[in-house]
């Protein structure tokens, strides 16, 4: 009777415990949870403020008691905003379309053909990573004017259509799938192009996603290049006409109607995330192949 007892009183006390873990751990996530959504509350409330209230607060304000949807009018109207969000869908679809077909063929060349030197190839292939982004930047600026390709989609579009790291990572996903298909394939006469399309594209679809939705994400938060290579309000992207909304306030910074801009423009990325976030975590996480 007495070990009885003593069995429920461990027993509770380890659901109480376990109860004051789950509590702090709770208010530990919701706390996180307002560190990280309190910029994106901040972002709308400033977007829904006027220009007069916004700069007329000595001490910011956590809220509004006079909303106005005035500044997402401002955004469109003040730069070719739509103009802008058409270029850079354009630039984040085709230079995403055009950087999947590289690195697919570059990682399969790496992962299942075999060829003299390949591997010596491709350690000084991952050894492009560790330049440092600002060298890459000249040599493309230089190279790009060169070619005479300054304010072209061409010259947007062309330097970001190769990245070491997603090559990388799709190789690694592509050594996965078990050499016993390729062989089996092979013994069936299917040409190496056939095996990758119907074979090693469908079992890695999870990381293609996973790429393709980085990248575009990449592409549409793009500021130092486009800012760099282009100067005709034809080839600006987004990043470019927030900037020319923010400088066009009448003697201050138009802070509201940039938020404005920033709130349209982050919206497709929200979407995009929140449709594919499944694929992404499956992508990411994924350790094995598909049976």
């Amino acid at each position: 009777m007495d070990h009885k007892m003593d069995y429920d009183k461990i027993e509770r006390n380890a659901r109480v415990r376990q109860r004051v873990i789950n509590i702090i751990t709770y208010l530990f996530l919701a706390f996180w949870a307002v560190i990280v959504l309190f910029p994106f509350y901040w972002m709308i409330l400033t977007s829904v403020k006027s220009y007069g209230a916004y700069n007329s607060e000595f001490i910011p304000k956590f809220f509004t008691l006079s909303p106005t949807l005035q500044n997402y009018g401002d955004a469109f109207t003040t730069v070719p905003l739509g103009k802008y969000l058409t270029n850079t869908v354009l630039f984040a679809v085709v230079t995403t379309a055009i950087m999947l077909a590289v690195i697919t063929l570059a990682a399969f060349a790496f992962a299942r053909l075999q060829f003299k030197g390949k591997n010596i190839m491709f350690v000084i292939f991952l050894s492009l990573m560790m330049i440092p982004n600002e060298l890459v930047i000249i040599t493309n600026f230089v190279t790009v004017t060169n070619l005479d390709m300054r304010n072209t989609f061409a010259g947007l579009i062309l330097p970001s259509v190769m990245s070491v790291f997603y090559v990388y990572l799709l190789k690694e996903n592509f050594e996965q799938i078990p050499d016993s298909l390729y062989y089996a394939a092979k013994v069936d006469g299917t040409s190496d192009l056939k095996y990758l399309l119907k074979v090693m594209i469908p079992i890695s679809k999870p990381t293609l996603i996973t790429i393709t939705i980085l990248k575009v994400i990449e592409c549409w938060n793009s500021y130092v290049w486009p800012r760099l290579i282009t100067d005709d309000e034809n080839y600006y992207l987004v990043s470019n006409g927030i900037q020319e909304i923010r400088e066009n306030g009448f003697g201050r910074e138009n802070i509201p109607a940039m938020m404005a801009a920033v709130v349209v423009i982050s919206v497709p990325l929200i979407l995009l995330f929140l449709i594919f976030r499944k694929k992404v975590m499956e992508g990411v996480s994924r350790g094995g192949t598909k049976g």
